[in-house]
């Protein structure tokens, strides 16, 4: 159960490898916003239906914001389950991004009605994730359960943040989504940092 192809043919083939050894229920799990100095970690999970084809379904990164958004809209209404999930900035400073990350992918992995056996997890490391499961590195270009979640925390993050610009408009949230740009630093150099920044992300300031 701990091995799967190394070339994947297409975007099903690590979900039809556990199916053939007897998984029901696959979900994908991915995150989106590890890497920003302000807001939540967002991370979601899905059940697809088997082989459901969506067109330009693949890594969030690589496609465009006009195209994730219909996307999202298709794997809500198409997904035999599908939950978002997050971990706070203060989560993140307490037990680091790394855990809250792993936190944040477990509590949609756990919100997922019907729940799922087994879980595809993107990248290499799954500790603390609370159902049977494999990781796969660039899962979210391999693995279409990991594409629609991709997805699904990338947009889910995207909406949080333009959210926190409303809340925060003097940081410009909606242009760079809290990301680590010359524009936030310079705006974090003028403002300091509001209640959303990750303190432990902010030691260059």
């Amino acid at each position: 159960m701990n091995t799967h192809p190394t070339q994947p043919i297409d975007l099903w083939a690590y979900e039809h490898q556990y199916y053939a050894a007897g998984c029901r229920l696959i979900c994908g799990a991915d995150e989106a916003g590890a890497g920003p100095l302000a807001g939540a970690v967002y991370a979601a999970a899905v059940i697809l239906p088997k082989d459901l084809t969506l067109p330009y379904l693949n890594d969030s990164k690589k496609v465009t914001p006009k195209r994730r958004e219909v996307l999202f809209g298709q794997i809500k209404e198409q997904a035999v389950a599908w939950a978002v999930a997050w971990a706070t900035e203060q989560e993140i400073d307490e037990i680091n991004i790394l855990n809250a990350r792993m936190l944040a992918m477990d509590r949609a992995i756990r919100q997922l009605d019907p729940a799922p056996d087994f879980a595809l997890i993107d990248g290499n490391r799954s500790a603390g994730i609370s159902v049977a499961n494999a990781t796969i590195v660039k899962g979210d270009s391999h693995s279409a359960s990991i594409a629609a979640a991709s997805i699904l925390a990338k947009v889910s993050r995207d909406h949080y943040m333009e959210d926190m610009a409303r809340l925060y408009p003097e940081y410009q949230f909606e242009k760079h989504k809290g990301y680590p740009t010359k524009l936030h630093y310079e705006l974090l150099r003028k403002y300091g940092p509001c209640p959303i920044h990750r303190k432990t992300f902010l030691k260059k300031l």
